[in-house]
Formats: C-alpha cells, sequence, structure tokens
C-alpha cells in the first residue's frame, strides 16, 4: 500500500481551505482596510526585533478581561511579581485582552491602568499587545464584582466582548465600540513599550460565524484611522469553509498575520508553511495544550525554527481554571494529573521543571 505523505496532505488541506475561503468571501471582504502595510514595511519592522516569545496574560487574582483592569481589582503588585517570573523564563511579549465594558465606565482609569501595565512590563523587558474583541466564552458580561469561579470548569467566567445583548443595536453599539477603539489606539499609537494591536481574538467563534464580520471590519476601520505607529493583526482561528469570509478579510488587512493552532506538530507545520506564503511576519497568538499534543518540546523549538512570534495560552494557575481542558470539568477541584494550560502554580513551583528548562534555554536564558 502506497503510503501517503502527511505533511503535504495537511498542506493541501490548508491551501484548498484558503481557496474556498477566497471564492466565499464577500464582495467587501476583498476591500483592503485604509494603509495597510505592505510587505517590505512588515518584514522591516519585523527584522529588527528578536525572536519573541510570551504568553496570554491574565493575572492569577483574575477571573476575565473586566476583573483585570477595574479600578477595585487591579492588580499591579500580582501583576509585577508574575511578569517578574516571565523575565526569568525569557519572555519579552504577552497577549492581553482589554475590556470594552471597563472602558465604557471608567475610560480614563482604564488608560491609566494600561500606562502602569506598561510600565511594569517595560521594567521586565516585555512588550506586550492588546486585543480588544473576544468571541469566546460566556455571551453576557456586566461592571462591577465578577463571580467566583466555578470549580474544576476551564474560563467558567471569561467573557465575550462586546457582549452579545448589545449586539442587535449596532448603530448605538459601534458608536461606543469606535469611540472606544480609536482612543486607546490613538492615546497609545506611538507607544514604543507596544509591540501591535490584535483587534479581534477568534471572530465568528461561539456560532457567530460571518455576523462577525461586520464589527472585524470596523476594528481595522477604527484603528487604521489612529494611524497607529504600531502594526495590526487579527488572528485566523481556523479556516473552515464556515469561517471563508471572516479568515479571508484578516489574510488581506492584517500588517502581520497571526493565527492559533492547538494541534500537533505535523499539523502546526503544515500551516506555518502555507501562511508564509503570503510573505509576512507570523504570529502563533495561541498554542500549547497538553492533552492535544501541542506541547512546548514540540512546538515551541519550531515556531523558534520559523522565527514565528511564540505565545502559548496561559502563565500562572489561578481563577480563569486553565489547567482544566475545554469542555472537561473536574468538579471536585482536583489538580488533573496532565495541565490543560499554564506553567507555574501560584508559590512558583511549575508544573513541569523541563518545560522551564526548555523555555529558557529557547530564549537564551
Amino acid at each position: 500500500m502506497r503510503r501517503i505523505n502527511l505533511k503535504a496532505l495537511a498542506l493541501l488541506t490548508l491551501t484548498m481551505a484558503f481557496a474556498l475561503t477566497a471564492a466565499a468571501a464577500p464582495r467587501g471582504a476583498k476591500q483592503k482596510a485604509a494603509v495597510r502595510w505592505s510587505e517590505d514595511k512588515a518584514n522591516a519592522w519585523y527584522a529588527q526585533l528578536p525572536w519573541m516569545s510570551g504568553c496570554n496574560y491574565t493575572p492569577a487574582t483574575a477571573i476575565n478581561q473586566i476583573e483585570m483592569w477595574s479600578k477595585d481589582t487591579y492588580d499591579p503588585v500580582q501583576i509585577d511579581k508574575e511578569l517578574g517570573w516571565a523575565e526569568e523564563l525569557g519572555f519579552n511579549t504577552m497577549r492581553v485582552f482589554l475590556s470594552s465594558v471597563v472602558y465604557k465606565n471608567d475610560p480614563s482609569g482604564l488608560k491609566k491602568r494600561i500606562n502602569n501595565f506598561l510600565d511594569i512590563c517595560s521594567r521586565h523587558g516585555i512588550r506586550p499587545f492588546f486585543v480588544f474583541f473576544d468571541d469566546c466564552w460566556a455571551e453576557d458580561s456586566h461592571y462591577g464584582k465578577q463571580p467566583a469561579p466555578k470549580t474544576g470548569v476551564h474560563n467558567s467566567g471569561w467573557v465575550q466582548d462586546p457582549p452579545v445583548p448589545l449586539r442587535a443595536d449596532t448603530v448605538k453599539l459601534y458608536k461606543e465600540l469606535g469611540k472606544y477603539v480609536k482612543d486607546i489606539v490613538s492615546t497609545f499609537r506611538n507607544d514604543k513599550r507596544i509591540l501591535m494591536w490584535d483587534l479581534y481574538n477568534e471572530p465568528g467563534n461561539r456560532g457567530h460565524l460571518a455576523a462577525s464580520l461586520p464589527l472585524l471590519k470596523k476594528a481595522f476601520e477604527w484603528a487604521r484611522s489612529a494611524n497607529p505607529s504600531q502594526p495590526l493583526t487579527s488572528a485566523i482561528y481556523t479556516l473552515d469553509k464556515e469561517f471563508a469570509p471572516l479568515s479571508a478579510f484578516q489574510l488581506e488587512n492584517s500588517d502581520v498575520i497571526s493565527y492559533h493552532n492547538y494541534k500537533i506538530l505535523r499539523d502546526h507545520e503544515a500551516e506555518i508553511r502555507f501562511l508564509q506564503g503570503f510573505n509576512r511576519p507570523l504570529v502563533c497568538s495561541e498554542y500549547m495544550a497538553r492533552p492535544n499534543g501541542s506541547t512546548f518540546a514540540t512546538i515551541m523549538p519550531l515556531l523558534k525554527e520559523n522565527k514565528v512570534v511564540a505565545i502559548n495560552w496561559g502563565f500562572v494557575s489561578g481563577k480563569t481554571n486553565t489547567i482544566y481542558a475545554w469542555g472537561k470539568p473536574m468538579p471536585d477541584g482536583s489538580e488533573p494529573k496532565v495541565w490543560f494550560h499554564d506553567i507555574y502554580r501560584q508559590d512558583k513551583t511549575p508544573f513541569d521543571k523541563s518545560e522551564v528548562e526548555l523555555i529558557k534555554k529557547l530564549n537564551g536564558k
């Protein structure tokens, strides 16, 4: 029986998926947002950077974006401690979710806390990038005290942004969100402490599909209008055909191409090879789910070899409960034998000491 070249098959699958994406994308999705960076500009920006690695960062004391950034629960002491641990690992960037709910209730306070967060990052040699919108997890949210974590449940308190109940009235919502994005990006548009802007996390997830395309387009329009010195991106969630309009727009409008991949080495490598064809810097802004075969040992060396920015999910185990797997709660709250995400416990003991040593080695520490 003839042996199948699985790598070639995976690459062919990705190529066909993008062909479907381009064919299915509405006419508006092919229109590039104003002043997208040229390939030369994007690659020149990237050439001046060292290899970047880090994690999706939420302090252990916050259950979601709202708790991280609200006045009463913002925790600079915890953040400084944890980013000190990140510095020891050699991490030099972090992906961090903002909150339109906090901005709506306290715009000036949010900007002050972002500035403070950037100061803390700078002390530890970290250049973070910020995410504005998100289609993952709970549909509704509120300002103020956030719920306690549900025992043993992955991301039990994480919220979509903007809240889904507000999305029906786009006239009112877009006015508010446009002000939010323009104000934040304009305020920090020349701030060298910020690596880039990630406008929308996994648009179309949670069943939204192409319904998220108008907000995705608006996010790029609003951010572009602020003319930031930092590049813009929004990560490809999947190249499956039902996400075609979203993927096409992201690939054709991002200054640097970012993507998410929680798959095994062979599949991840195939996606890198495919995306390299767009001749732009690559950022893997989510990876590392141990039970899925996406581990530091298998994937991080691949990302470094290809100079892909490496951003795993999770850092210190805390209120987000991301040591537990998607859809596999542990009601007794016991620690799973194999953590899904995260690196450290709150006393700084690692889940796997060999992972910490590998991360340090790859980061030259």
